[in-house]
């Protein structure tokens, strides 16, 4: 029998224990005051299913896009979020977000502990139609998908249970920090009147800042250091990817209003202009450069919009969205083209797509909110709020440097417990098999026999050159 090392054995008896205290959980009545309307109700449950969906969605999108060999272990790095996260959350994630504040830096982690007083709790101030309880599943779903995000970054050369811890304490101490900060009105980013609809700094600027943290901690893969060129493995998966993210998105923006009312209405107008004009700009843009018009460079485009118009989606008014996508889509598609001129070794383009899109979005939230769009905004520098628009700028200068630190020291730590990088043997034979002994496509023993001789000739080469 093959000997469990303890570092194997860890994360199932932490599953365990956590297993075994709830039971000492008492369970609690649903509050009901007589208040709650069940078309919110519904309209929110709805929104947290679709933002549910955007996790698989982004699975697809990368996988699409990585080489074929590391397809598999691409996507199980977005998918494994949904079952780390959806327990970190109940036990305490939640209530470091929107627990009692601690001078408005970090969440009581008692205040919610293992989910005690959320179903028996009386709703949030900004969402009094809905159980407190949907309102805290609502919310997991933003904090499932986005340590999901920085996978696209260190795909095809990071371990599989390096990333796993990696999710642990991203969730712990960047995403609950910065989801406090923004969103609990305690929160010190809330009161110096810095807005995010849905998730501008809390998901996008912070994944985009740790997946240059995890790119400068990786360094280049072989295919990135030798210049070799590899296709995506499978444009229909990217395809399909666009079109679960766009459709979950919808619940991302629209369902944080929070109410079947008109501002979801309002929300979900503009993310789909944003995102229609910004995956044009994106693909024009290239035309004008000489480049042939791609299904990629459309869904690529696509989804820097959705990031874009994410913190503004109930702020701005439907025909500012035109202009936000198309400035975004521009503004990040130069940031590829500089990104792959450079040593920078992002796989998928996190950082120029989500972190960047997500700063011009925030910025330009800043320039365009407007208070007929959302009585509990402001307005922007275009109409005359130049205070809101520079608490704006403090607010991305906060976050970005607060994630792109904490991210760093994250992956540093990682990386001493469990070493994050793949060896050259595994990276050259692809991630798919060593990491997981799965593959997109199947072989028979013989030629996987073969496969590896061959990687094996190849290192031996480049050892003696």
């Amino acid at each position: 029998m093959k000997t469990i090392s303890l570092k194997q054995a860890v994360p199932f008896l932490l599953l365990l224990i956590i297993a075994g205290a709830s039971l000492f959980i008492s369970p609690e009545t649903m509050f009901d005051d007589g208040q709650y309307n069940s078309s919110d109700i519904a309209w929110v449950l709805i929104s947290a299913a679709l933002v549910f969906l955007m996790t698989p969605g982004l699975a697809f999108f990368y996988g699409g896009m990585v080489n074929s060999k590391n397809v598999i272990s691409t996507m199980i790095k977005s998918i494994v979020s949904a079952g780390v996260v959806s327990v970190l959350w109940i036990v305490v994630v939640f209530s470091l977000c929107f627990g009692e504040s601690i001078g408005g830096v970090i969440g009581n982690p008692t205040t919610y502990f293992f989910f005690q007083h959320v179903v028996s709790g009386q709703p949030w101030a900004g969402a009094p139609t809905i159980p407190f309880a949907e309102f805290a599943i609502f919310h997991l779903m933003f904090a499932i998908i986005t340590p999901g995000i920085v996978v696209g970054a260190v795909a095809e050369r990071i371990k599989f249970t390096s990333y796993t811890l990696f999710i642990v304490l991203f969730s712990l101490f960047v995403y609950a920090p910065l989801a406090h900060w923004s969103w609990n009105p305690d929160g010190f980013l809330a009161k110096l009147g810095v807005l995010d609809f849905a998730g501008g700094t809390v998901v996008h600027i912070s994944a985009g800042c740790a997946a240059l943290a995890g790119v400068l901690v990786l360094k280049r893969r072989r295919s990135h250091l030798f210049h070799i060129k590899t296709r995506p493995a499978n444009i229909t998966y990217v395809l399909i990817g666009t079109g679960l993210l766009w459709f979950g998105w919808f619940g991302f923006n629209a369902g944080s209003a929070l109410a079947a009312n008109g501002l979801a209405v309002s929300a979900f107008a503009t993310t789909n202009t944003a995102a229609a004009a910004a995956g044009l700009a994106w693909m024009f843009f290239d035309a004008l450069r000489g480049k042939k018009p791609s299904v990629l460079g459309f869904c690529i485009g696509a989804v820097v919009g959705l990031v874009a118009i994410t913190p503004g989606a109930g702020f701005v008014a439907i025909p500012q969205s035109i202009f936000i996508g198309v400035v975004a889509a521009i503004i990040s598609n130069l940031a590829v083209e500089w990104k792959s001129k450079s040593t920078l070794d992002d796989t998928l383009d996190v950082i120029p797509c989500h972190g960047i899109g997500g700063v011009v979005g925030m910025i330009l939230t800043g320039v365009f909110a407007n208070t007929a769009v959302n009585g509990a905004g402001a307005d922007g520098l275009f109409y005359g709020g130049t205070a809101f628009f520079w608490a704006q700028m403090i607010g991305v200068v906060v976050v970005v440097t607060y994630s792109f630190v904490v991210s760093y020291g994250i992956f540093k730590i990682v990386d001493y417990i469990d070493p994050l990088r793949v060896s050259e043997e595994e990276e050259e034979q692809g991630l798919d098999i060593t990491q997981h002994d799965e593959e997109l496509y199947s072989y028979s023993e013989i030629d996987r026999i073969v496969i590896e001789q061959k990687v094996k000739l190849k290192m031996d080469r480049e050892k003696v050159i």
